[in-house]
């Protein structure tokens, strides 16, 4: 099986790996549009154009499910990707994990870009799944830039500033945003530091969740014993590629380079990385 991944940039590692986890076996096809990102302060026209010329490329190599791996992706532009692709290849979108995290009870911080905070979507959302729980909209000023850049002190920086806008004591955070799920560790430890008031708060991302319904979609089951042969293909704004060094500063970047038999970004093998 195939499973096509579509996103402004590195934000699609999170749901790829979690595939990656699930079937071992199945062939990845990354699709990002470095030449267009941001897409967040882009209208819905342009969003919609990048993200369809994304996913026209993916389509070109055949998958069977394709992931649209982005929250403002979805939001703008999965009827049109959908009208598209459909019913040849099916279309699976992220939404923040709301439902979820206000169904446990406690209150919650959601935490997404500025653009999303305080968006139309993002009120609907809450108000048709927020389950009359407490929830605080936090705009995360940076985060996704620094995490597409993989700079360590301008993440640190991001997260520590959203987490000074978070409620203390929140009994759980919505990742809004899926380069968030690549810094969860640090969000975590952010919002819920050792000697807190309460307990550490619970993280909600979409990874998970995505990845599980590619698979229903092709009426696959989850196989993570299954054998690990499944390749990896890169196209970076429809360009063949490899993994980017950025993408190597993730755990999650590095099971799919390890799978892919390459260590460090620059496309070479182990073999050729120790040499």
């Amino acid at each position: 099986m195939k499973i096509a991944l579509v996103d402004s940039g590195l934000g699609l590692l999170a749901a790829a790996a979690a595939v990656r986890r699930a079937r071992p076996d199945a062939d990845l096809v990354l699709s990002s549009d470095p030449d267009g990102m941001p897409w967040g302060p882009r209208t819905t026209e342009d969003i919609t154009a990048r993200a369809l010329a994304c996913a026209r490329a993916a389509a070109a190599l055949s998958p069977d499910a394709l992931i649209v791996a982005c929250n403002t992706a979805s939001v703008h532009a999965l009827p049109v990707l959908r009208a598209e692709l459909e019913p040849a290849v099916p279309v699976v979108g992220t939404v923040p994990a709301v439902k979820p995290a206000a169904a446990a009870g406690g209150s919650v911080a959601v935490w997404a870009t500025p653009a999303t905070t305080g968006s139309p979507y993002q009120r609907r959302l809450i108000a048709e799944y927020g389950n009359g729980t407490e929830i605080t909209e936090v705009p995360c000023h940076g985060l996704a830039d620094a995490v597409e850049r993989a700079d360590e002190s301008l993440i640190d920086a991001a997260v520590a500033a959203a987490a000074r806008l978070t409620p203390a004591g929140v009994r759980a955070v919505v990742l809004g945003c899926t380069h968030y799920e690549l810094v969860a560790d640090r969000i975590r430890t952010a919002v819920g530091p050792p000697g807190a008031f309460g307990p550490e708060p619970a993280l909600y991302g979409s990874a998970a969740a995505v990845a599980a319904q590619a698979l229903r979609r092709i009426g696959a089951e989850p196989a993570p014993a299954a054998p690990a042969t499944g390749s990896l293909a890169v196209l970076l704004s429809g360009r063949p590629a490899a993994l980017t060094a950025p993408a190597h500063r993730y755990a999650e970047g590095r099971l799919l380079a390890a799978a892919d038999g390459t260590a460090d970004g620059s496309g070479r093998t182990p073999a050729e990385v120790a040499e």
